[in-house]
C-alpha cells in the first residue's frame, strides 16, 4: 500500500474498518463502518493470514485496523507479545493504522452468544465484539 497522498485519499474517501481477532490457528474477522456504529462478522481465516489479509484490505480498502489485545487480570497474557507483533506487521504491510482494543471477554461473550455453533463462527463473533467495543468506546 502507497504511503502519502493516495493513503490520505483512501482514508478520507473510506470509514470502513477490519477488526481481528487473533489465534494461533484462525483469526476472526470483522467489518463495519463507525458512522452506523455496527460491526458485522466475516469468514475467519487461517492464521497467520497475511495473504487472505491483503486481499481483505483490497476489498473493503479500510481506513482503520482494529486488533483485540488480549489483557490477563493477573500480568501479561500468554499471547500479548504474538498479538503486539502480528499487530506491527499489519501496520508495516498495509500503512493502516492499528487501534487495540482489549479483548478480555469478548470470545468468552461470543461463546455465550453463540452456544453450538462452530468455533469458526465464535472467532469472527469475537473480532465483532471486538470493532463493536472500539465504535461504542469511540462514540
Amino acid at each position: 500500500m502507497p504511503d502519502g497522498p493516495e493513503r490520505q485519499a483512501r482514508a478520507k474517501n473510506s470509514r470502513t474498518v477490519l477488526a481481528f481477532d487473533f489465534g494461533v490457528k484462525r483469526i476472526g474477522v470483522a467489518v463495519g463502518e463507525p458512522e452506523l456504529g455496527t460491526a458485522h462478522p466475516l469468514a475467519p481465516i487461517s492464521a497467520p493470514g497475511f495473504d487472505a489479509i491483503g486481499k481483505l484490505v483490497a476489498e473493503w480498502r479500510p481506513a482503520q485496523l482494529v486488533i483485540g489485545l488480549p489483557i490477563a487480570a493477573n500480568g501479561e497474557h500468554p499471547l500479548a507479545r504474538r498479538v503486539e507483533r502480528f499487530a506491527r506487521q499489519l501496520e508495516g504491510r498495509f500503512h493502516i493504522p492499528v487501534a487495540r482494543v482489549d479483548e478480555r471477554f469478548s470470545s468468552v461473550e461470543a461463546e455465550s452468544r453463540l452456544r453450538g455453533m462452530k468455533r469458526t463462527s465464535i472467532d469472527s463473533v469475537a473480532a465483532q465484539l471486538l470493532l463493536q467495543q472500539y465504535f461504542d468506546e469511540a462514540a
